[in-house]
């Protein structure tokens, strides 16, 4: 039996879990933001990050302004885990799209379909990038008992517990509070410095994740600055994206200025295809 396989007989939650207990130093998710940028990122890391700044953009055209349903979610999750079975696959739920029953469903449908993990956040309707400003809160009350609920639908799933309040004191309240209330790692969104890190992941037991993304409130941390720091998990937002977008304007200008000929380009039909025969072998291996 291949190892593939083997792996696709544990539950994608606990494959996580497993991930998270054998990686001596931090585990990494990859932000991504289509099938195809999965699958190229999926060559390199073990663990991807299904972004809603990505999706948005990429599905949608749109900021990350709250226009994603759980269906187009739950669709795009569905799609990833075909071609690659046993990667580690976070995904960025927002709030639960809603109400505490919106988003037990999504998590109980996500589940089902082979996601490894959910980040879950505080913040209300309408929403914002975590890195943004003009973010807005919910009461704690209101968020733990949204948190507690999908901590008691899932099964393995790794639920991450994510706040995006700026206050330092409120910081520590809500962290402490969704260590108390179970979730597996905790998450503060859009930190200028890693202080509260350093105190917060000596107070709590669960993993401390961190997200970088480029151009954020967050300065560029090496993965050893993390770690020193207390973090175990972190997520890189949008790195396939951003890269697609400055690949793309430096195709379209090499095309203006080349009278339209595609000499010089570094990936070609073969190179491409390639990646998706990659796809069609892993997921025919499965069956």
């Amino acid at each position: 039996m291949s190892t593939e396989k083997t792996r696709s007989m544990i539950s994608a939650g606990n494959r996580l879990r497993q991930s998270i207990v054998d990686n001596n130093r931090i585990l990494p998710f990859i932000g991504v933001y289509d099938v195809f940028s999965a699958s190229v990122a999926g060559r390199h890391f073990d663990s991807l990050f299904v972004s809603g700044f990505g999706f948005a953009a990429s599905h949608y055209g749109l900021p990350d302004i709250g226009f994603i349903t759980w269906t187009d979610i739950v669709a795009f999750v569905q799609r990833l885990r075909t071609v690659l079975p046993t990667h580690n696959l976070l995904v960025d739920i927002d709030d639960g799209y809603c109400d505490p029953e919106v988003a037990c469903h999504v998590v109980s449908v996500l589940e089902s379909i082979g996601a490894s993990g959910v980040v879950l956040e505080d913040q209300k309707r309408p929403r914002r990038c975590g890195h943004f400003e003009g973010k807005q809160i919910m009461e704690l009350d209101e968020y733990l008992a949204k948190l507690r609920a999908v901590l008691a639908t899932r099964r393995d799933m790794v639920v991450v517990a994510r706040t995006d309040t700026n206050d330092p004191d409120d910081m520590v309240r809500r962290i402490l509070a969704f260590s108390e209330a179970g979730a597996d790692a905790v998450l503060i969104d859009g930190l200028p410095n890693l202080d509260i890190v350093r105190e917060l992941s000596a107070r709590v037991r669960q993993p401390f994740c961190f997200n970088q993304i480029a151009g954020g409130k967050s300065p560029a941390y090496t993965q050893k600055e993390l770690g020193e720091s207390g973090v175990s998990l972190v997520i890189y937002s949008t790195p396939c994206l951003f890269a697609a977008q400055t690949a793309i304007e430096d195709a379209m200008a090499n095309l203006l200025a080349r009278d339209g000929t595609l000499a010089g380009s570094p990936v070609g039909v073969k190179d491409c295809t390639s990646v998706l025969s990659d796809n069609l072998a892993r997921r025919d291996s499965m069956r």
